[in-house]
């Protein structure tokens, strides 16, 4: 929202799905704009979980909470009065924050399902459900526990968009 006002480009939540993120972004042609939205997103995932999961003492359950944390602040912002984005760049941070090769796993999902269907929400619902298989194998209970929850609010945040996906009506990256 701020990153598309100071830019000139208006209130983004004007824009296409009416959406705050880094997709939606996109929609105004402003590319770099779309990818600092998804980096400082991203950071907004990433950065609570190292402050408490790394500095200066360290406590791995407090940096996963700091990771929920996060992305509910990002689903619910008290500053957009409760209505918040997706979280899946939110998710993407605190994940690779929390253990990277979920993160990983996350995000090469994400890219291949994009790359073969162009649309942005389908490559996010499909890794948020398929992430977990991914933390159960890769990482401990805990953070498993953790990417399933981050799953389940993924996808029903995107329960607009999954019925456009239904209907065949959900827009593709770069048009068409």
């Amino acid at each position: 929202l701020l990153l598309t006002r100071m830019a000139g480009l208006g209130d983004i939540r004007n824009v296409g799905s009416g959406n705050v993120g880094a997709t939606n972004v996109l929609r105004t042609g402003n590319k770099g704009i779309a990818a600092a939205t998804l980096v400082l997103d991203a950071a907004k995932g990433a950065a609570p979980v190292l402050a408490l999961a790394v500095w200066p003492v360290g406590h791995a359950d407090l940096g996963l909470m700091a990771g929920l944390a996060a992305v509910l602040g990002h689903h619910f912002s008290v500053w957009l009065k409760f209505r918040g984005g997706k979280g899946v760049a939110t998710s993407i941070g605190a994940l690779f924050a929390i253990a990277w090769p979920v993160g990983l796993a996350f995000c090469t999902i994400w890219l291949v399902i994009l790359a073969v269907f162009r649309i942005s929400s389908l490559a996010s619902i499909i890794a948020f459900a398929v992430t977990p298989v991914f933390a159960f194998a890769l990482a401990n209970n805990k953070v498993t526990a953790l990417v399933g929850l981050l799953a389940v609010l993924g996808i029903v945040r995107h329960h607009d968009t999954i019925e456009l996906l239904l209907l065949g009506a959900e827009s593709k990256v770069g048009g068409a």
